[in-house]
């Protein structure tokens, strides 16, 4: 019997196994900081030794130190002690910690367009088992970062190294990554080609690269693509500024990490796409008195401080070009809440801004096991020409309609306990999308799956945009309204809990006549 030959480890696998052993006298988030800067290094040294060898060949010598020479090419400039020969030299000495820190230091003063993205002193500060960083330096030099450009190593490996931080990290520390699934389906969606895309809270800045992804997949120019964005915590702010730094992706992400609310480093901008996964249900976000005559709450209500959804929704909606569209994540509360944010979801729906709805499976997200839903807002539901690469599609008016997609049956198991989308799921989902966006297209009502619904039967329903009061389910309830049902649960639970509460007092009270005293 021929003998199963044992599946060889990736690239991005052997070097987490050997990244891993850090573990333990790391912490977590200061972890990922090392290896990622790291990796960065190794991708910064390559690019710089291939940019210097085709200065030699081409016979310019005397350009070999000259800043400009590699900049010119996308290629950061790296002086000496900076360079990864540099460190593997010194990888088995005492202060090889210090020595990383000084040349990730030296690399972003000679590069202004890194500033604020490299980690800072992180390696002569954590005290770091030298032989155990030597180990790391040893696997990381074994990657050649330049090697395929066409499969972007760095990239893939930056990547995935982001998603099993996020994994390990899980609830309330893995918010800095939207799985790439998510992020795909949203630029699929949307299609970000040319003109100015904003993200507002970018963490790892995934729905930048995959907005160049699409770019590249339809043979268009990223260069025709502005990208702009902020970002509150000061070390995703790092992640996210290294993970474009890698791939030569320019960007606007503000002077440094900032409060999109009470910060705004983009007050002026139209943008013509905005993808965002903003923190679900973040509570306090203001004070009773803070930004309650803020512009971009302009024509609608203050949004309530003591949830931040639809404080993303407005800001987003301000940002706007005439013919914008934004695609985002949001928890599904914000469907059908009431008070403030049903007054502004109202004036969403009147201004006819919502264009689609979809619900998203659970366990797609590392940070909750909840499910969400995808929103998609459209400045301009009636435009009728837009062009992606080879493909122009013809927009005819649904302007006084909304798409509700149900998604929770469609995807596939990933890392045991998640969900994601295959490529074929988002082509299907965001066909389906596109097709109902063509109105001259052959798009139908799908129960368990889609319905078009007019802006007169979404008022029928009091503005409420929870998918499953449209679409129609054949083998799941049919006919049952979920708000009522809940409520119903919530009246049967709580008399349940009355009772037993009833008959503990009627217990103690027997007790108590025979002499005894009981605390239940």
């Amino acid at each position: 019997m021929a003998k199963a030959k044992k599946k060889e480890k990736s690239i991005e696998e052997s070097l987490w196994d050997s990244a891993n052993k850090l573990r333990g006298s790391v912490e977590s988030a200061e972890y990922k900081h090392i290896v990622l800067g790291l990796i960065f290094l190794k991708y910064a040294g390559d690019t710089f030794e291939e940019r210097k060898a085709e200065l030699l060949a081409e016979g310019k010598e005397k350009y070999l130190d000259m800043k400009d020479f590699y900049t010119m090419k996308n290629v950061f400039y790296l002086p000496e002690t900076s360079r990864w020969s540099y460190i593997m030299q010194q990888a088995k000495q005492d202060d090889i910690a210090l020595k990383i820190d000084t040349a990730l230091n030296q690399i972003e003063k000679n590069n202004p367009n890194l500033k604020g993205a490299l980690p800072d002193n992180y390696f002569s500060r954590l005290g770091l088992e030298k032989s155990k960083l030597s180990a790391l330096l040893d696997t990381i030099n074994e990657i050649d970062t330049i090697k395929d450009k066409e499969q972007d190593i760095v990239g893939k490996v930056y990547e995935y190294f982001l998603s099993k931080f996020a994994l390990k990290e899980g609830k309330g520390k893995g918010e800095f990554y939207t799985p790439k699934s998510i992020v795909k389906l949203l630029a699929a969606l949307i299609e970000p080609y040319q003109g100015k895309i904003y993200d507002p809270c970018f963490g790892s800045c995934g729905m930048f690269v995959q907005s160049i992804k699409f770019i590249e997949a339809h043979n268009g120019n990223k260069k025709e693509l502005s990208i702009y964005g902020q970002e509150l915590t000061n070390t995703t702010y790092k992640l996210g500024k290294m993970n474009l730094a890698i791939r030569g992706i320019s960007a606007d992400l503000g002077e440094f990490a900032a409060d999109t609310f009470h910060r705004d480093q983009h007050p002026d901008l139209k943008a013509d796409y905005i993808m965002a996964n903003p923190p679900f249900n973040q509570k306090i976000w203001r004070a009773d008195t803070e930004l309650v005559d803020d512009a971009r709450w302009k024509g609608y209500d203050v949004p309530p401080k003591s949830n931040a959804n639809y404080a993303w929704i407005l800001n987003m909606v301000s940002k706007l070009s005439v013919n914008g569209i934004a695609g985002f994540i949001l928890a599904n509360g914000a469907l059908s809440a009431g008070g403030d944010e049903y007054k502004i979801r109202k004036k969403l729906i009147d201004n006819n801004l919502v264009e689609a709805i979809l619900i998203v499976p659970q366990n797609m997200f590392y940070t909750t096991g909840i499910s969400v839903t995808v929103w998609l807002i459209n400045r301009n539901k009636t435009q009728q020409l837009k062009k992606i690469g080879d493909i122009t599609r013809n927009y005819r008016q649904r302007n006084e309609e909304i798409l509700f997609m149900d998604l929770r049956q469609i995807g596939e198991p990933f890392e045991k306990k998640f969900i994601q989308f295959s490529d074929e799921h988002i082509d299907q989902i965001a066909g389906t999308y596109h097709e109902w966006q063509q109105t001259d297209n052959q798009y139908e009502n799908k129960p368990e799956y889609c319905h078009s619904v007019t802006k007169e039967e979404i008022i029928k329903k009091d503005y409420s945009l929870v998918p499953s009061k449209y679409i129609k389910f054949i083998n799941r309830d049919e006919g049952v309204d979920f708000e009522t049902k809940m409520k119903s649960l919530q009246t049967e639970i709580s008399d349940l809990m009355k009772k037993e509460q009833q008959s503990k007092t009627a217990l103690m009270d027997v007790f108590k006549d025979l002499g005894y005293e009981i605390d239940l």
